[in-house]
């Protein structure tokens, strides 16, 4: 089987399961710990909001440009803004009950579609895209040189990446991946960005900017152990946080110390 059948094979399973939604105990755990405990404290502490206000500042002015929102399921929380302010817009996601579901919202949106369909297939032949906007999406690529390939050969020549993902650089979280890995449902398209796979994408595209989240603030479930109110607690966290946002931007040590990683970045001329 060639490399990139196998790929297509593994992106398969991950479309069954996405569609099924079907989870082995492990992976509840980690997906209630991710989006339950993790999800409120980053909105506690604002995180969620700075992201959102920082793509939006990093899309720019979007009426001359194409955009592809790579595996955004039924759309995440720039999807709509996406397509309603772009000269073009194509949606794409593994799952067709996503994408259903997300169509049927583009349905009174000029130049605005979505699809089912696989980013590493040949079946997907548009290109030239000013920006593809991938929302959690680059860390299920385990192959990040075939991806680093098909991002630079769907991008037009000054076309923009907005990420957001997952890092395993932070010693404390690597173990506790490593533990947890060997029972997870989804670990063959899970792979949190390494140090390695964050400078093979910094050799190939301009990180134009970054910012770390969850390094220092990660620590916030030991604040709760101290005698202080409530709105103290988030005051410190807070103040992690903004160390850990604005660090992250010039510090790789600091940006390694984080949980995940949100990047802006060029193809290169």
């Amino acid at each position: 089987m060639k490399k990139e059948d196998n790929f297509l094979e593994i992106n398969q399973r991950q479309k069954a399961f996405y569609d099924k939604k079907k989870k082995n105990f492990a992976t509840k755990i980690w997906f209630s710990l991710r989006n339950g405990i993790l999800q409120k404290v980053r909105k506690s502490i604002g995180v969620e909001k700075q992201i959102h206000l920082l793509h939006l500042e990093w899309c720019g002015d979007l009426s001359n440009k194409k955009v592809l929102d790579l595996g955004c399921y039924e759309g995440n929380s720039l999807s709509i803004y996406l397509a309603q302010n772009s000269k073009e817009y194509i949606a794409i996601d593994l799952s067709e009950k996503g994408i259903s579901h997300l169509r049927n919202r583009l349905k009174n949106i000029e130049n605005a579609d979505a699809f089912a369909t696989d980013f590493l297939s040949e079946e997907f032949t548009e290109k030239d895209f000013d920006l593809i906007y991938a929302y959690g999406v680059l860390h299920h690529f385990k192959d990040v040189e075939m991806l680093i390939n098909r991002l630079k050969e769907k991008l037009n020549a000054n076309g923009t990446i907005i990420s957001n993902d997952p890092l395993e650089t932070s010693l404390p979280i690597k173990l506790i991946r490593t533990i947890y890995r060997p029972f997870q449902s989804d670990k063959d398209w899970e792979w949190p960005f390494s140090k390695k796979v964050y400078y093979q994408f910094e050799s190939a595209f301009r990180i134009k900017d970054r910012r770390g989240m969850l390094g220092k603030a990660k620590w916030f479930f030991i604040v709760n152990f101290l005698p202080f109110p409530p709105e103290k607690k988030t005051e410190i966290v807070q103040k992690w946080h903004w160390e850990d946002w604005e660090k992250s931007r010039v510090s790789d040590s600091h940006m390694f110390r984080c949980m995940h990683l949100t990047m802006l970045m060029q193809k290169k001329d």
